[in-house]
């Protein structure tokens, strides 16, 4: 049993755990044939994982668990049911028992779904606590519940259920599976349309056992998402826009078959490179922005300046973009050093809210009462 995993024998059993389970959702009276996964999800957006079902275990398969990395396959086998068998690739499968009772989040996108699926309770063990910004996730560490953790060595002591990676390799993974904990990658990052990376709330889903609650959850997202796209789609002629920053003497601007970009369509903007076929970053040159997007309206960036006058010192070039001198510049970063960005946890799994920021900043007429939840307008001074 997992570091943690006694926390849950006090949590009243949802919906989906009964009907012949225990209240931790296991199989109680076992009888083959019957279909153990009532509440299947269906994925509709996301690009790079699937879940086939079975009667008593689930195939999850991440396409792209990291970059470059092959296609990886998860049994996971119902509490109370006997080993499935199988063959070829799955019969060496990485398996996990569910719902799982104990997890370790590599990833600051995990965690908001573990609070939206109402099962933060397994939460044991989190990378890197300064960079969390959910305040329940905050609360259960300051209170011991979940550790911070980052050797292997750490994850091994604790057993966890299941290790779930910030969706890169490391070769301390390696020692964590040969130990017999497996390690399931978050790789959401890999999507390329913001309600792609919110359907990951299924993956969490198939392991938490709560896949009617996570179709009711992403629906509401989904809806939202779409009832803010329509109403930029209503604002006539796109707002040019300037996104990305300047870093190592090179600005990094999204892709035509970006994240980013996707936004900036989806609010009414349009950007330069818009059009150009990259699903990452394109890096061009601060001549190269001036001429393209130098009298673009808005200035969307990640840049943790407190004041306009701090990135004038920093370069004095930012001067001659039009945003800049407009008081026009927008970052999803907070001014203060040291405190978890939400856009990048929160922001990931709530795309709805992340839209209605862009079209606050784009088209404010329609949004005169918007109040941001994931970016801030940088003051001059």
């Amino acid at each position: 049993m997992g570091v943690g995993a006694g926390l849950l024998l006090g949590c009243a059993p949802s919906a989906e755990d009964r009907g012949g389970r225990s209240g931790h959702g296991c199989i109680a009276d076992y009888r083959p044939g019957r279909d153990y996964f009532p509440a299947k999800s269906a994925v509709e957006h996301a690009t790079n994982f699937s879940i086939r079902y079975e009667k008593t275990y689930q195939v999850l398969t991440v396409r792209e668990p990291y970059p470059g990395g092959r296609p990886e396959s998860y049994v996971l086998v119902r509490c109370g049911a006997p080993e499935p068998k199988l063959a070829g690739e799955l019969a060496g499968a990485p398996r996990i028992e569910v719902p799982v009772r104990s997890v370790f989040a590599g990833s600051t996108t995990n965690l908001p779904l573990l609070v939206d699926l109402d099962r933060l309770g397994v939460l044991t063990g989190v990378a890197e606590a300064d960079r969390v910004s959910t305040p329940q996730v905050r609360a259960r560490v300051e209170a011991g519940k979940a550790v911070e953790f980052a050797p292997a060595g750490t994850v091994i002591a604790a057993r966890p259920d299941v290790l779930m990676s910030g969706g890169t390799e490391d070769p301390a993974y390696r020692t964590l599976r040969r130990a017999g904990i497996p390690v399931v990658p978050t790789a959401e990052w890999r999507e390329d349309t913001p309600l792609g990376r919110a359907e990951w709330i299924k993956v969490m889903a198939a392991l938490t056992g709560t896949e009617r609650r996570a179709a009711a959850v992403f629906e509401r997202i989904e809806a939202a998402y779409r009832r803010t796209a329509a109403r930029a789609a209503e604002a006539g002629e796109p707002t040019p826009v300037l996104a990305g920053k300047m870093f190592q003497g090179e600005w990094y601007v999204p892709g035509g078959d970006s994240y980013r970009t996707q936004l900036i369509r989806d609010a009414g903007g349009t950007h330069p490179w818009a059009d150009t076929p990259k699903h990452g970053a394109l890096t061009v040159g601060f001549e190269d922005v001036l001429v393209e997007a130098g009298d673009a309206k808005v200035w969307i960036t990640d840049m943790p300046w407190r004041t306009l006058a701090e990135g004038r010192r920093a370069d004095p070039r930012y001067a001659e973009l039009a945003a800049f001198r407009d008081d026009k510049v927008w970052s999803n970063t907070p001014p203060e050093p040291g405190t978890g960005i939400d856009y990048w946890e929160r922001g990931v799994t709530r795309p709805d809210l992340v839209l209605a920021d862009y079209l606050a900043m784009l088209h404010p007429e329609l949004m005169p009462e918007h109040r941001f939840t994931f970016f801030r307008r940088i003051p001059r001074s």
